[in-house]
């Protein structure tokens, strides 16, 4: 894979619902301040007494992203990924038929376990009253597909649709299939990303009786520690992350400058245990190495890196490993913004690839909040206590999944005119404005 001869896919709307807040503003400010959105699942939670932290998104009322007829059945899920595909589409200030033609866009939005708790309700249902109780809006309220579909249902996309269930990689997965669809000139536009609502009692007891939650923390703010000595598991939570990506072209034609660009991707499967990493990080630092080569950049260029970083004792040491096979004697700086987050599953891999992508708009790498005292076994270029200001020339975001999938997705400053144009614009001093 040679990446620096291909088509640019510039990022031009971002739509983010996540535990720290909706929005662009909200999230990116919190994870650069540390501003926590965990919190302890409130009496009544369907994660109360199964956890003890948990990342909650902001409310939504469904009545605003479906028709008042079609929210019965409509997984929380899907409600969070029609919203953040809202405040995507508004802020790419992109209207299908107008702007781009419906045969030309694309749609991959992906999900691990779909509509979780809505089936975990049904069943309770059916189980409690019989069979007439089951809701005959079950399949099209959690089927994991259904956010694409109805998120080109709402905006008449009828180019290209998807939905990659690969776990915890999935959100990755789908931004990496719009990179692919775009340099194929299958699509001039894909919207693109990843949702889940995944704090239902019986998805929640199952992390916990595995015990990969994280315990004993009577601050919830505290318990999701990625790379920290006292890190003991994971925080749960849910949230969305959707992006449009254009042809820089299409981008240009349109006048619009873009966050970034993504140049590159890779992809491995570990083929080794179905919930557990390699030890020695070998599949991940693979899938970093081609997302390296795929963008035609060298290793020394990636001056940031996203990290999957969960808060797990032997995920944080295989990806650490990873890191230092991947780019050797070069070290990154390294960041999780999972420490404010929590783990979104499915919807992680958009929503970090989403931060990545503002490091390159706005210039600061965020710090991984409550790496308080990092593991002497994750020795890595940590970003802690503060943001870092930096503008690297390419910045990495990684996501690794139950089953050994691994995603690396990478970035770099968008390539649109606009963009190249503010970029080369002088600096204007105030002895020059006189």
């Amino acid at each position: 894979m040679t990446g620096s001869t291909r088509v640019s896919a510039t990022i031009t709307g971002i739509g983010l619902v996540t535990p720290v807040g909706r929005g662009v503003a909200d999230f990116f400010g919190a994870i650069c301040t540390g501003r926590s959105g965990l919190v302890r699942p409130p009496d009544g939670h369907g994660a109360a007494g199964a956890t003890e932290a948990v990342g909650i998104a902001p409310d939504i009322d469904p009545t605003t992203v479906l028709p008042r007829n079609e929210v019965l059945g409509a997984d929380r899920f899907l409600i969070m990924a029609l919203a953040a595909a809202d405040d995507a589409m508004r802020d790419a200030a992109l209207e299908v038929g107008r702007d781009v033609d419906p045969l030309r866009i694309a749609v991959v939005v992906s999900s691990g376990a779909g509509g979780l708790t809505t089936y975990e309700a049904q069943a309770k249902a059916r189980e409690e009253r019989g069979r007439t109780a089951v809701s005959a809006y079950l399949y099209p309220g959690f089927l994991p597909n259904m956010a694409a579909a109805r998120i080109a249902i709402r905006y008449g996309i009828q180019g290209y649709s998807s939905c990659i269930a690969t776990a915890c990689a999935a959100g990755a997965h789908a931004v990496a299939e719009a990179l692919r669809l775009i340099r194929a000139g299958d699509a001039d536009v894909v919207v693109c990303g990843g949702a889940e609502s995944p704090l239902g009692p019986t998805g929640t007891a199952g992390f916990a009786n595995a015990r990969a939650l994280a315990t004993g923390w009577s601050d919830p703010t505290q318990a999701s520690r990625p790379f920290d000595r006292r890190r003991n598991g994971f925080v749960l939570g849910e949230g969305a992350g959707i992006m449009v990506v254009e042809r820089a072209g299409h981008a240009d034609a349109r006048g619009v400058a873009g966050y970034a660009d993504i140049i590159g991707w890779g992809a491995t499967t570990d083929a080794f245990h179905p919930t557990s990493p390699r030890a020695d990080g070998a599949g991940a630092a693979q899938s970093m190495r081609r997302a390296v080569a795929d963008a035609g950049v060298e290793a020394t260029d990636v001056g940031y890196i996203n990290a999957h970083g969960t808060s797990t004792k032997r995920g944080d040491v295989a990806e650490t490993r990873a890191v230092h096979t991947a780019f050797g004697t070069h070290a990154p700086a390294v960041s999780s913004t999972k420490g404010v987050t929590g783990h979104l599953l499915g919807g992680a891999g958009a929503v970090e690839a989403a931060a990545t992508a503002l490091t390159m708009t706005y210039g600061l790498l965020p710090p991984t909040h409550n790496l308080d005292e990092p593991d002497p076994a994750c020795d890595l270029d940590h970003v802690r206590g503060h943001a870092r200001p930096a503008r690297p020339r390419a910045a990495l975001s990684n996501s690794f999944a139950f089953g050994g999938h691994n995603v690396s997705l990478m970035f770099g400053p968008p390539s649109t005119a606009r963009a190249r144009e503010a970029e080369a614009a002088p600096v204007v001093t105030t002895t020059d404005q006189r």
